[in-house]
This record gives C-alpha cells, sequence and structure tokens, in this order.
C-alpha cells in the first residue's frame, strides 16, 4: 500500500485491539491483490454514554490502481454489529468482493449480457395482421399480430422501435415475440 492505513474512532474510545484486528483484515486484502493505494477505516457508535446496546458503523474506504472500493456497514442493517469485530468482518467481506469482482472483470470472467436483437417496424398490414421489421443489419423480419407483447397490435406504425425474440418460420425469419421499446406507438 502506497500510503499508510488510517483508523479512526468516532463516538467510541481508540482500541489498540480493534486497531490489530483492522491491520489483519487490511493484511488480508494485501494478499488478494497489490494494487491498493490506501484505505481509511471508520469505526463509529451512536452514542458515545451508552454502554451497551451500541451498534456499530464500520465504514472502509480502499482506493486501488484503476478505482475505489466502498462498504458502509450501518447498525439498522444486522444487529450482530454490537460486536464491533461482527461489523468490521462484514464491512471487510463486502470490500473483498468488490475487490473479486474486479478482478473478474478484468480477466474477462464475467459474462456479456445477450442483448435482444433490435429494429423498426417497416411495415403493417392491419388487415392480415401481420407486419415486417427492419434490423439494422439490413434484415427483414415477419412478425404476426399475436407476436406483439406489450402493446396493442392496432396502434403499432412504421417507425417504431422494437426489440424481439428471432426464430426459423415457414417462409424465413420471423420473430416470435415483438416488444416495443419504450412508448412510442401510432394514435
Amino acid at each position: 500500500m502506497q500510503v499508510p492505513l488510517e483508523v479512526r474512532f468516532h463516538n467510541v474510545d481508540p482500541s489498540p485491539a480493534v486497531e490489530a484486528a483492522v491491520r489483519e483484515r487490511m493484511a488480508k486484502l494485501e494478499r488478494l491483490t497489490n494494487h491498493i493505494i490506501s484505505c481509511r477505516v471508520t469505526v463509529e457508535a451512536p452514542h458515545k454514554s451508552h454502554q451497551q446496546g451500541n451498534l456499530f458503523t464500520v465504514r472502509v474506504d480502499l482506493r486501488y490502481a484503476g478505482g475505489e472500493a466502498v462498504a458502509n456497514r450501518t447498525p439498522s442493517a444486522n444487529h450482530a454489529h454490537e460486536d464491533v469485530y461482527v461489523a468490521l468482518r462484514d464491512a471487510f467481506r463486502a470490500v473483498r468482493r468488490q475487490l473479486q469482482d474486479r478482478a473478474r472483470v478484468r480477466r474477462g470472467e464475467v459474462k456479456p449480457h445477450d442483448v435482444p436483437p433490435h429494429g423498426t417496424i417497416a411495415s403493417i398490414d392491419k388487415e392480415h395482421g401481420c407486419g415486417r421489421i427492419a434490423t439494422s443489419e439490413g434484415r427483414d423480419i415477419y412478425f404476426h399480430r399475436n407476436s406483439v407483447i406489450n402493446a396493442s397490435f392496432e396502434r403499432l406504425g412504421p417507425g417504431v422501435e422494437v426489440r424481439f425474440a428471432e426464430e426459423a418460420g415457414d417462409e424465413g425469419p420471423q420473430a416470435s415475440s415483438v416488444h416495443v421499446v419504450g412508448k412510442h406507438h401510432v394514435d
């Protein structure tokens, strides 16, 4: 780490044992990645006057090459955080997950989400209850009035943007479902 670890206590007396636990958890994160630039951990109790029943808030602000990871474990989220060490564990787990997710993305292990095909309605034959979709690749896809999912077939017209699921039909490609994108339709 380029900048020394910073541990802050707010509304709670500084504790060498808690600080040692923070340093131990930070050392584990440094074994996970060597790109950590800085880390600030804040341990807070809502009221300093209470001796029991305080729920600890632990915030971890970690900066690394290419981004940051922030975890904030608030007391209302979990009554187990009456124990400062549980709150620390949960906050550092959240930061570790963020670092692991980032590493998976960098390695290309995260699958890209398939985007359904898009196009615009090229023509509508209201008498026969069918139409054609023109795709951005220049293909022509047939669809039937029963394929329209989230709009009324009668209110559709040329130029309306749609996304669709394609399948092989008797006479070429056809859309098995057609979803209107946005609220664009012809009145």
